[in-house]
Parts: C-alpha cells; structure tokens; sequence
C-alpha cells in the first residue's frame, strides 16, 4: 500500500524539496499552500500523514497559524499523525501541540534521515491506533447486538463466534427447526441453550435428549412414551420426550447416531405432529420446536446410506456450524481467562496454547484448566504446567520469545523502523507495539 502524505507549507522550495524526498521513498506526495487547502485535501482523501509549517502568512512568526490548522486538522481525524516544521521561534508552540496530541516535530532545516524514520514509524502507530479504535467500535456494536441477549454463559472473543452467535439469535426468533454440526466439545449444546433463552418458548420445557446413547429397542419408548405392559418390566405408563417438550422445545443431541429405525419414527413425529406411545392405538398430537446437534457429516452419512436424506431436510432447515476451538483462536485466551482467574500467563506459553490444536476443543481446554488449578494453584503459568503432549511440538513452530536487549538491539539496527523490527523477530506490529509498552522500551 502506498501512504500519501500531505505537505502543508507557504514555501515552494520546501514543498518541492520534502515531495522529491518523499516520491524518491515511494511515498504518493499532495501538497496544500494554506489551511483551507489542507482541511479540503484531509476532509476528502485518504491522508495517512500530514507534515505541517507552523506559519502561512508572510511575516508571521507566532505559529498561532499553525495551531489552529493543527487544531482543525484534529477534529477532522483524531488519529492522523502530524508533524510540525518548525522554527527555533516556535519551538514551545510546537511542544504544546505534541503535549496535545501532535505526533513530533522537527527543527528548520530538518534532518533526511531523522524525518524519514519519524514518517515510517508514525504511519505504523496511526495504522494500529486506527484498528484499536475499529476494534473498540465494533466491540461497542457487539455489546449494543448482545446487551439484551441471553448468552447462556458462553465465552468467546472471536468474529466467527460473533457471527455465530448473531445468527443463533435470528433463528431463536422463529420457530423452525435447527441444525447445529461442529466437532466434540466446541459448545453445540451451549447454542442450543443459547436458541431455547432467547426465544418465545423461553418459559417452556426444554428437554435434552442423547439421541445415540438411546438403546435401540428402547427408542421408542423413550421418544414416545409407553403404556403399562407394553414391554417386560414397565409396570406403569410413561411419558415419552416429545409429549414433555409439549409447547416448548426438544434438543435432539448426537442425532446421526441415532439408528435407521429409530430415524424413521422420529420422521413421522416431525412432518406430523402425531404419534403412539408404545401399546397405544390412540394417536396423540403435539407441538414441539426441535433443535438437533451432531459432529457426524450427515450428507456423508446419507451417501453411505446411514441416515435419512428426509429427516435431513427436516431437520436441518437452517445449519449453525460451530467451529473447531482451533479454527478461533481468539478464544482461547479468553477460555483460559475465565477458567483460571487471576492466572498470569508468559507471553510464551500464550502463544503456545494459542498455536495448540485442542483436538477435544472446549471440553479439552477445560479439563486443562482444571487439573493446572490442582495441581499449580498459585504463580505464573508455562507451557509445561499445562502437560499437553502434541503441545510440545506445536512450541516447537514458535519463534522464541524476544528479550528486552534484543529488541532494543533490532531498533538501533533498523533504524527505529518498526515495521522491520516486526519482520525481524516474524511479529505483528500489533504484536510489537504491546511488547514496547509491556516491557517499558522507549521507540
């Protein structure tokens, strides 16, 4: 991407000497002669960084000019970097913009080298302010979508979840059925909950339903009810699950485990409303939401003849998939958080349960956290705390943590380009700009 930077001075031979040494760096160069000029140039293009004279009218010196340019220009985009030239005359003028929120200023005449470096590092800091104050709105936009939502205690960070969780809310508005894949452990029942609380059946029965662990012969007692007698040992009538959800909503987990003959009842039930408990020739009718969860690939499933191509498109009229822990992982720290409060993580355990596959997802996770409560309930946590076997070579792919000496060795090396110190040590400038802050390094 190429930065535009705009130059902002009364002076042609300043404005033409700062555009060559800007176009010779692959900068795109605007020029302004006056304020107006300058607040129209910011107000309707894309500036990454102004560099601004403190004086525009012949024989002025007070940088009074200046100040209010500076001032406008603020208002404009509070975050655009600006860079003062000034004269020694308006030197305590320029320092109280930069206590103001100026990004530098530079003495006439100005050093090449020093304001190239000031220009590289302060569109890297405009750059990532602009996406902390992108991540703060739309973090304020989620909390807006969310604020009146039940989340069923669900913890997450990541935009896939968000989407997730958006969508969830749009079905729990209706009353169609719904169909939620995703791998063991990665919270489908929690989207379940998270549909039921947020609905008009809310104050209705919720009834939960292990549809693989159903003993074959025993489904349709379970799913239906039974009458006394109607199998050995059964001496007095039993409701079934679906005449429990009555008026509310059935949760169908682990559904492509449930067998054919069991599918095949469970079909009639969902196009009519209608079945008979076990040793009953009286139909019964019931109204009933289903939401069915599985960590099977039905549509593989259906190919191999292992489930019902019509219970599918009964069942899944909309699909919420839940991604495998891996695939978000934005999330995990935020698990961790809450699993381990008050835990202090290294920075390089961080990383490396961030780069962790969790093959058992949430589930796994948790698990970790409680055995690292038991067994280390006090001080900052490492990698090996976690006793993760794969987690060892999964360190392994992760660059080792830099010191404090190394990167304030890499900055003198570069210049203090952080853009190449990043590079350098394979990092975000995100990334980097923390570790300055955490580490106190002066850049």
């Amino acid at each position: 991407m190429t930065h535009k930077i705009l130059i902002v001075d009364d002076n042609q031979a300043v404005l033409d000497a700062l555009s060559l040494l800007l176009e010779i760096h692959d900068f795109s160069v605007v020029t302004a002669t006056n304020p107006f000029d300058a607040l129209q140039i910011v107000r309707y293009q894309r500036i990454s960084l102004v560099i601004q004279d403190m004086n525009f009218t012949s024989d002025t010196t007070s940088g009074e000019e200046g100040k209010t340019l500076f001032y406008e220009l603020r208002e404009i985009n509070p975050h655009l970097p600006i860079i003062l030239i000034t004269a020694w005359t308006e030197l305590a003028t320029a320092i109280e913009l930069v206590k103001a929120g100026a990004a530098d200023y530079l003495p006439k005449p100005w050093d090449d080298t020093k304001l190239l470096i000031c220009i590289n590092n302060l569109i890297e800091l405009g750059h990532a302010k602009e996406i902390v104050a992108t991540h703060n709105r739309h973090q304020k936009e989620r909390e807006g979508t969310f604020k009146n939502a039940d989340l069923a205690g669900l913890i997450f960070k990541s935009t896939a979840m968000e989407r997730l969780i958006t969508m969830a809310l749009q079905v729990a508005k209706s009353d169609i059925s719904a169909l939620i894949t995703g791998p063991n452990g990665s919270g489908k029942e929690c989207i379940a909950h998270i549909i039921q609380k947020n609905s008009l059946l809310v104050s209705q029965s919720f009834i939960k339903v292990n549809a693989g662990a159903l003993p074959q012969e025993l489904i349709e007692a379970e799913l239906f009810g039974a009458e006394a007698g109607a199998y050995t040992g059964i001496t007095k009538q039993r409701i079934g699950r679906f005449e429990a959800a009555d008026g509310g909503t059935l949760f169908l987990d682990e559904i492509g485990n449930l067998p054919l003959s069991g599918q095949m009842k469970l079909l009639r039930v969902l196009q009519t409303g209608e079945f008979e408990r076990l040793g009953s020739t009286q139909t019964r009718k019931v109204n009933v939401r289903v939401i069915s969860a599985t960590n099977e690939n039905l549509l593989q499933a259906i190919q191999q003849g292992r489930f019902r191509e019509d219970l599918y498109y009964r069942l899944n009229v909309i699909e919420l998939n839940v991604p495998a822990l891996c695939e978000r992982q934005d999330d995990i720290l935020a698990l961790i958080s809450y699993f381990l409060p008050h835990r202090e993580l290294n920075i390089d355990t961080e990383q490396a349960l961030k780069h962790y596959k969790w093959p058992g997802n949430v589930r796994e996770l948790e698990n970790a956290c409680k055995r690292v409560a038991v067994l280390k309930p006090s001080g900052t946590l490492t990698v090996n705390d976690f006793a993760l076997q794969p987690l060892v070579n999964a360190h392994k792919d992760i660059k080792a943590e830099p010191t404090k000496q190394e990167i304030e060795d890499a900055i003198r090396a570069h210049q203090g380009v952080i853009a190449k110190v990043a590079r350098k040590f394979g990092l975000s400038r995100q990334a980097l700009y923390r570790r300055l802050q955490k580490m106190g390094i002066d850049y």
